[in-house]
């Protein structure tokens, strides 16, 4: 059967991108959670428990991991189930989780326990596994060749999402929190629901991928130029409602875009299939099915498989190390710029575009790395370890606490951290397979809260509380010196680990160029 408009892979990458896009409120936490601290009664030290519910929701995405795998596994032609059963599953936890907290927010419920409100935002946060291991996974299947672009692009656009709700907040909502939080649990479920059928596997590959995963690129550095721009003049003045309400209808333009590109693309594809079905038409590939299913398991380990090997504990450690210690520095990126006196709209303006410097993380580290594997045959962890030693000096920097220093180091720290999230899935995917891709990479991925609670709490936080006055304040340099030292040398350490990883993975990877470069 030939690929239909509606129907392909290029159609599916838009439809997860917009996915991607609107399905990452966790990133939009600030906006809320001043509101959701004083309905609730909540002092700084509740406010936090909440948050790290959040964390441990939005990281922890074993169990959607597992269903997706059973999916796939079926392979059921032209079936009921799919990737979009995944989706539904996530809009439904969104839905639930951000409505309860709307509505202990506005009063419509009676206050609950903490310990209920911080299960309300885990279920609402937990959501967002579903939606990215759903569209993460079907990329990778889609586009085996790219899977580092692929997967920068998916990422990337997730850690985009926080800076554009907030537009869409500011340009509908401004001033009104708890209607936002409305918002959190309507606009995904809707946009998830409209495009989660979309959704689909129809792995082929090409001489036209490059091409126009280069376009779904330029989109994607385009949106965040503009939001970059965006963010810093928002930072320095006061825009009008009419104001927002444009510049939210470009950004909509820009994103829209996403599905002109699909479109050329498919006219492009089409062509050349209809060519191969002159040439040989036993290779026609039926897009409604999930076929090259020697893709999805020729080399598939499970989750318990994988833990057995050094390779999976190489990347946990590694990503404890990065993760754990980028997460640290943003959760305490405030109280860092209050303890040198920076500006309340330098913090503000610093908050903000770690979003920016998280997506150029995310999307850089999935291009470059893919463009030296197809290029040179350069193995995918030389580029996690040099990204690891790169936010070594990036935490350095911050502790120096130099005039600025805040500035370039949370830049490092913020493109370093990001890079993680689409380096660790993609190396994955290489090492362990597709069909489990979702509950391997998700596993590691818990690393992110673990590594985060460990060196916010018992680094970080204990060394403020030991430098600050009686009233609990702290200022100067010291505040953060010896905890910023710490985080350096386990990025250090990280660094060292992935440099092992990329010894015994050198061989894997100049096979995968071979094979690569022979097609």
């Amino acid at each position: 059967m030939e690929m239909t408009m509606m129907n392909n892979r290029w159609i599916t990458t838009a439809a997860s991108i917009w996915i991607q896009t609107s399905c990452g409120p966790s990133y939009a936490f600030g906006i809320y959670s001043s509101i959701l601290k004083s309905s609730q009664g909540y002092d700084q030290s509740t406010l936090d428990t909440v948050s790290v519910f959040k964390d441990i929701g939005a990281n922890c995405g074993v169990i959607s991991g597992l269903i997706y795998a059973a999916i796939v596994a079926r392979g059921r032609r032209g079936g009921i189930v799919g990737p979009w059963s995944v989706h539904l599953a996530g809009a439904a936890q969104i839905l639930i989780g951000y409505l309860l907290i709307w509505m202990t927010v506005v009063g419509i419920i009676d206050r609950p326990p903490v310990m209920m409100m911080c299960l309300f935002m885990l279920v609402a946060a937990h959501a967002q596994t579903f939606f990215s291991t759903a569209n993460v996974v079907t990329a990778v299947a889609n586009f085996p060749q790219y899977s580092g672009t692929i997967v920068g692009i998916m990422k990337g656009f997730v850690g985009l999402s926080g800076a554009v709700l907030i537009q869409a907040y500011q340009a509908f909502l401004p001033g009104n929190p708890s209607g936002f939080i409305l918002m959190l649990a309507i606009l995904p479920t809707i946009v998830s629901i409209s495009l989660m059928f979309l959704v689909k596997i129809h792995p082929t590959s090409n001489g036209i991928d490059k091409k126009y995963l280069n376009w779904f690129s330029y989109i994607a550095l385009l949106v965040a130029m503009y939001l970059l721009v965006l963010i810093i003049f928002q930072n320095i003045s006061t825009m009008s409602k009419w104001a927002h309400l444009l510049t939210f209808s470009l950004l909509l333009l820009m994103l829209t875009s996403l599905f002109r590109v699909a479109n050329k693309a498919q006219i492009a594809e089409s062509t050349m299939f209809q060519e191969a079905k002159l040439n040989m038409t036993s290779q026609l590939i039926d897009g409604n099915s999930y076929e090259n299913e020697n893709l999805l398991v020729s080399k598939d380990i499970n989750l318990v498989q994988a833990m057995c090997t050094l390779n999976f504990w190489s990347l946990c450690v590694a990503m404890l190390c990065g993760m754990g210690s980028g997460m640290a520095t943003i959760n305490n990126i405030s109280q860092i710029g209050e303890s040198l006196n920076y500006k309340t709209e330098e913090i503000n303006t610093l908050v903000s575009l770690w979003s920016i410097w998280n997506f150029l993380g995310r999307f850089g580290a999935g291009y470059i790395s893919d463009l030296f594997l197809h290029s040179r045959g350069w193995a995918r962890p030389m580029f996690m370890a040099v990204t690891l030693a790169t936010m070594s000096v990036g935490h350095l920097i911050i502790a120096s606490g130099f005039s600025g220093n805040l500035y370039v180091g949370s830049i490092l720290v913020g493109i370093c951290y990001g890079s993680q999230w689409s380096l660790m899935p993609t190396i994955t995917s290489e090492l362990f397979g597709v069909l489990n891709m979702g509950t391997i990479f998700n596993t590691i991925s818990t690393a992110s809260p673990v590594g985060s609670s460990i060196l916010s709490v018992l680094v970080v936080g204990k060394i403020y509380d030991r430098e600050a006055s009686g009233d609990g304040t702290c200022f100067g340099t010291r505040c953060f010196m010896l905890s910023f030292l710490v985080l350096a040398f386990v990025s250090f350490l990280g660094f060292l680990v992935a440099l092992t990883l990329f010894f015994r993975t050198r061989r894997f990877y100049g096979e995968l160029w071979l094979r690569h470069s022979s097609r």
